[in-house]
């Protein structure tokens, strides 16, 4: 494993990897990305295995250039086109219908893909020089809290990973928006890193999926996902109990006066901002999580704006633990 700062020399390095079958951890503005050729099946097979994903989870595309849509997506509808001019590069995706040149193993066999264009300039750089598009889910081990540091790469997955592109902390920390446009009616996949209140400006009311149980489209549906290993349980105001003998953290919206019980306690943003709270939200589940707690307590933050994506991953972080157990059982590889 090699992590480097991004620096011209280091980020030519990695395309060749790409380039070679490789995998290459680097940074956008939402998460960091575990990425391979998108059009390499065997290279695009190392992700899952490294992650530990099952089979039916699809990956998103990255891509460098808005054009670029038309080699991978058959269908190019006026709705995505409006919302690529308005939101790429950014933190959306959109799901269309895919074309051939993409592997199965990709779209976990669905007729779609989910395709985005990331804002982040080492990103884009990698894609340029790897002159290939680069398919790429959260660089952390399947289900668990995705990195916003390459050190937090490096700590989950660094021995399992070709190169690891470190270009600071990501802007954004929460991953991308995902929506599907496959069918009549545009539908929220996975709440992220761009408000949906926004998308509805450009293209009109959209639909949130509440799908549970199902075959994922995109990635993030499965009901338990971005978790600590330790417990996570939602609390509004006061905790409802405190268990003696154990310890117990804090994950806050805002600031608070009163740290007892708690062994720890992280703010996600002093003022109150979503913005800043959902950047420093995995790094404050990472420390939390490093601290040697036996339960996490997390307050909810309105859900408006970035507000929807901090609460959709703090409920799947707060999923039970044999949810993921009886995923390939319930849904099917």
């Amino acid at each position: 494993m090699k992590l480097f700062a991004a620096t011209p020399q280091a980020i030519r390095e990695a395309a060749a990897i790409i380039q070679k079958g490789g995998l290459v951890a680097f940074p956008t503005e939402t998460v960091y990305g575990l990425g391979a050729d998108a059009l390499n099946s065997l290279a695009v097979a190392r992700i899952f295995e490294v992650k530990n994903r099952p089979r039916f989870d699809p990956l998103i595309v990255h891509i460098a250039d808005p054009s670029s849509i038309t080699k991978l997506c058959s269908v190019v509808d006026s709705r995505a086109t409006k919302l690529t001019e308005r939101f790429w590069p950014g933190p959306l995706t959109l799901v269309l219908p895919k074309t051939q040149v993409v592997p199965d193993i990709v779209t976990a066999g669905l007729p779609s893909v989910a395709v985005r264009m990331p804002s982040h300039t080492v990103a884009l750089e990698l894609i340029r020089q790897a002159r290939t598009p680069i398919a790429a889910p959260s660089a952390n081990p399947f289900g668990y809290l995705s990195p916003t540091t390459a050190q937090h790469v490096e700590e989950q997955i660094g021995e399992k990973v070709d190169f690891i592109l470190d270009g600071g902390k990501c802007t954004i920390g929460i991953e991308s928006t995902i929506i599907d446009l496959t069918g009549k009616e545009p539908v929220i996949l996975r709440p992220g890193g761009l408000a949906i209140e926004e998308i509805e400006k450009v293209i009109g009311k959209v639909t949130i999926s509440s799908a549970r149980w199902q075959r994922p489209l995109s990635p993030g549906q499965l009901p338990w996902h971005y978790s600590p290993r330790t417990p996570v349980k939602i609390i509004a105001g006061a905790p409802a109990e405190i268990i003696n003998g154990k310890r117990i953290g804090l994950l806050a919206f805002k600031s608070v006066k009163e740290k007892l019980p708690y062994e720890v306690v992280e703010v996600l943003s002093p003022a109150g901002d979503l913005r800043e709270a959902a950047a420093n939200f995995f790094s404050c589940l990472h420390r939390l999580d490093r601290a040697g707690l036996d339960i996490i307590y997390a307050e909810p933050v309105p859900e408006t704006g970035l507000g929807k994506a901090i609460m959709d991953r703090l409920h799947k972080a707060a999923g039970k633990r044999d949810t993921r157990q009886n995923l390939s059982k319930t849904i099917g590889d």
